[in-house]
C-alpha cells in the first residue's frame, strides 16, 4: 500500500506566507508609524492566529469544495451559507479597485508621478487591467495559476526584503527619519477612536489564512506540526509586514504619505539617496507583476465557490454556465460589470485616496463578517457533529474552542465598530457623506443576497407549482 504524501511544516508555512503577505498594505500601515508594532501584534493574538485555529479544524472536518459556504450551510442552513459566500466573494469584489488602483499608481511612478492623483488616469488603467486578467481567466485554472505562481515570490517577498534593507542602512547611516522610536509613539494614541480607524486595514492584511487550512489534514501529525506552521507563518508575515511598513515611515511623513504610492514613495526616497534611480523602472514591474498576479488568482478563486453556490440552486442555474474549461464565465462577467460600477466611487470622493480608503474599509468590514460566521460555524460544529473526524481540533478542548471563537469575534466586532468612523490620519471629505456610504455600502452588500435568495426561491415556488398544475 502507498503511503498518503504529507506536507512539510515548511511547505505550509510558504503556502500562508503567499497567501497573506500583500505589499499593497504597506503604505496604509505605515500611516501609524512605530506603534504598527503594538497593533500588528495585538492583531496576530487576537485574530490571526484564532482564525488559523479555527480554520483548520473547519476545514479538516469538513472538506469538500466550497470552504466557507460549506461550513456555515452545514451549520446554519444553506441560506446562511449562501449570504458567507455571497461576502466573501463581493469583498473579493470591492478589493480589486484597490489593487487595480496600486497597480495604476505604480506604473504613473515610471510615466509621471503627478498622474497618481488623477482620476482619468487612474480608471481606464484599472479597467484595461481588470478586464485583461478576467480574458486571461477564461482560459482556465491552469492559464490562471501559471501567471499567479510565477509572479507571487518575486513581486512580493522579494520587494518587502529590498525595503527592508534600504531602510535597515538608512538608519545605520543615521540619515534623518520620520518617525519616533519611543516607548510613547509605540503605544498608540487611544484618547480618540478615530485615531484607531486604520486598524480595520491592519486586520484585513491578515484574512485569508483559510485559503491553506484546507492542506492542515495532510500535515504529518496535524495537532502537533499545524500549530507549529502558524507559528512560523505568522513570525514571518508579522515581521516582513511590520518591518516594511516602518521602513515606508522611516522616510515619508505622514502628512505627506499617499496609501495608494506610498510604496513608490519610499523607494524614490531610498533610490535618491543611495543613486540607484535606474532601479526604479526594474522595481514598478516587478510590483506590476506581482499584483497582476495576485489579482489573476483571486478573480477565478472565490468565483468558483459562488459557483458551488449556484450548482447547490442558491442562485439561477443561467449564473452556474461554464465554459469548456470549467470557467463560470458568466459570473465572471457579471463580476466585471459590477467592478466597473464600484469604480465609480473614485469619482464621488474628494480624492483617489479617500476612494480608495472607503473602497477598502468596506472590504474589510465585510471580509470580518465572514470570519464572524466562521467563529459561530466552528462552536455549532463542533457541539451539533461531534462525530465527524477532525485531524486538527482547537487545543484546549471546549474551554479553548470557546476562548478563541469569542477572541475572534470580539475582535472582529470591535474593528467592524471601528470601521464605521472616518480616519484621523485620511482626508475623506464630509463626515455625514462619508459615514451614509460607509454604512449603505455595508448594508447594501449583506442585504442583496438575501434579497436574491428570496426571490429566487419564490420562482421556483412558482415554476414548481405551474409544473404541478399542468401535469
Amino acid at each position: 500500500m502507498i503511503k498518503k504524501k504529507t506536507m512539510s511544516v515548511f511547505s505550509l508555512v510558504m503556502m500562508n506566507v503567499i497567501a497573506i503577505d500583500s505589499i499593497r498594505t504597506l503604505p496604509m500601515s505605515a500611516e501609524y508609524g512605530f506603534s504598527i508594532i503594538f497593533y500588528y501584534g495585538a492583531a496576530a493574538l487576537l485574530f490571526f492566529i484564532p482564525t488559523a485555529l479555527v480554520s483548520a479544524e473547519l476545514a479538516t472536518g469538513w472538506p469538500e469544495t466550497g470552504g466557507v459556504y460549506v461550513w456555515a450551510r452545514e451549520a446554519f442552513g444553506k441560506k446562511f451559507g449562501f449570504l458567507t459566500i455571497w461576502m466573501q466573494w463581493f469583498y473579493n469584489l470591492c478589493w480589486y479597485p484597490t489593487i487595480m488602483s496600486f497597480i495604476a499608481a505604480t506604473l504613473a511612478y515610471c510615466i509621471d508621478p503627478n498622474l497618481v492623483n488623477n482620476k482619468f488616469y487612474i480608471l481606464p488603467v484599472v479597467f484595461l487591467f481588470f478586464w485583461g486578467a478576467t480574458i486571461i481567466n477564461f482560459f482556465g485554472l491552469k492559464a490562471s495559476s501559471a501567471l499567479s505562481s510565477s509572479s507571487a515570490v518575486i513581486g512580493v517577498l522579494a520587494p518587502m526584503v529590498f525595503i527592508i534593507l534600504l531602510g535597515g542602512t538608512w538608519i545605520y547611516l543615521g540619515k534623518p527619519v520620520a518617525i519616533e522610536f519611543t516607548w510613547k509613539s509605540f503605544f498608540p494614541d487611544l484618547s480618540s477612536l478615530e485615531n484607531m480607524v486604520l486598524l480595520t486595514a491592519v486586520l484585513y492584511s491578515l484574512v485569508g489564512i483559510e485559503m491553506s487550512a484546507v492542506h492542515a489534514g495532510e500535515v504529518d501529525h496535524p495537532q502537533r506540526n499545524y500549530p507549529k506552521a502558524i507559528f512560523w507563518s505568522a513570525l514571518i508575515i508579522l515581521f516582513s509586514l511590520i518591518l516594511s511598513s516602518l521602513a515606508v515611515a522611516l522616510v515619508i511623513p505622514q502628512k505627506q504619505l499617499n496609501i495608494i504610492s506610498g510604496l513608490m514613495q519610499a523607494f524614490e526616497v531610498f533610490f535618491t539617496a543611495f543613486h540607484m534611480n535606474w532601479f526604479m523602472p526594474i522595481l514598478a514591474f516587478l510590483i506590476i507583476l506581482s499584483s497582476i498576479g495576485g489579482v489573476n488568482a483571486w478573480i477565478l478563486g472565490p468565483s468558483k465557490s459562488l459557483l458551488v453556490a449556484c450548482e447547490d440552486e442558491c442562485l439561477p442555474s443561467v449564473l452556474a454556465h461554464k465554459n469548456k474549461q470549467g470557467v463560470p464565465v458568466t459570473i465572471l462577467i457579471v463580476q466585471g460589470c459590477i467592478f466597473t460600477i464600484l469604480c465609480s466611487v473614485f469619482l464621488l470622493m474628494p480624492t483617489i485616496t479617500s476612494g480608495f480608503w472607503v473602497l477598502t474599509n468596506i472590504t474589510s468590514i465585510l471580509a470580518l463578517l465572514v470570519y464572524l460566521a466562521m467563529f459561530a460555524a466552528v462552536l455549532k460544529l463542533r457541539y451539533q457533529y461531534p462525530e465527524v473526524k477532525r485531524a486538527f481540533l482547537i487545543p484546549g478542548g471546549k474551554i479553548g474552542l470557546w476562548c478563541v471563537s469569542l477572541l475572534g469575534s470580539l475582535s472582529s466586532l470591535f474593528t467592524i465598530g471601528l470601521g464605521f468612523l472616518p480616519p484621523s490620519q485620511i482626508s475623506v471629505g464630509n463626515v455625514k457623506t462619508y459615514e451614509l456610504t460607509m454604512i449603505g455600502g455595508v448594508i447594501a452588500s449583506t442585504a442583496l443576497p438575501f434579497l436574491l435568495y428570496s426571490f429566487h426561491e419564490y420562482w421556483k415556488k412558482r415554476n414548481n407549482s405551474n409544473v404541478d398544475s399542468r401535469s
